[in-house]
């Protein structure tokens, strides 16, 4: 059975995982025979949006890695207790929390920050030659971390401002439809556009699925 390392970013499409894209995820790949490894960094988020009306919720905080359990069920690890030893690929979920929690692409674009334990495991699945996934604004934190060394090749979707701030990090970005993947053969990457895209959740659904099984297909 293969081990799809899964890191999360909180609960909730505004401020931490957008929770279609990570539960159709954990389904995909169990459905495929796999088993999905959760993990987060014990971290606070950024901020926490009350997602009935869309506002910041001024003087709350949350913690991403207890935020994140609620998608795992409990069974989730801290980000810096996972090597590339424990899995055979690695997937990042989409929402506002990969480009918040995870990095500060949200706020500072092609000048982010990554989390370093997240850039750590990117950096060494790569190295280690297993496949890594990203959907949504996800691929953006591919672009930061892997982009000066590796050039590869991702998608957002088709938005041109994001498309040319991956572009800007290193990155080639390709336009693809909502349904579909880009595959980066030579560095065993798969991205999909998902929410970034998507105007219904069996939209997003067909995309996330297809990287699944593109990404299952890739492990040795």
């Amino acid at each position: 059975m293969a081990k799809v390392g899964v890191i999360l970013s909180g609960c909730g499409v505004y401020d931490g995982s957008e929770i279609h894209e990570a539960v159709i995820t954990l389904l995909a790949l169990d459905r495929a025979g796999a088993e999905a490894v959760c993990m987060a960094p014990d971290i606070d988020q950024m901020h926490v949006v009350n997602h009935l009306t869309g506002a910041v919720a001024e003087g709350e905080t949350r913690n991403v890695l207890v935020e994140s359990a609620r998608i795992a069920r409990g069974k989730i690890v801290d980000i810096k207790e996972v090597t590339v030893a424990d899995y055979d690929a690695l997937l990042l979920p989409g929402g506002f929390g990969a480009a918040k929690n995870l990095c500060d692409f949200a706020v500072k674009g092609a000048d982010c920050a990554v989390n370093p334990e997240v850039a750590r495991l990117l950096n060494e699945t790569v190295k280690a030659g297993k496949p890594l996934g990203a959907v949504c604004i996800a691929p953006a934190l591919l672009a930061k971390v892997l982009g000066m060394e590796y050039a590869p090749s991702l998608t957002i979707g088709s938005d041109t401002g994001t498309a040319a701030a991956v572009q800007s990090m290193g990155a080639t970005h390709i336009v693809c439809p909502v349904r579909e993947a880009v595959i980066d053969r030579e560095h065993k990457i798969v991205t999909s556009p998902a929410y970034m895209l998507a105007g219904r959740i069996s939209e997003a659904a067909d995309g996330i699925e297809e990287t699944v099984r593109i990404l299952l297909s890739m492990v040795d």
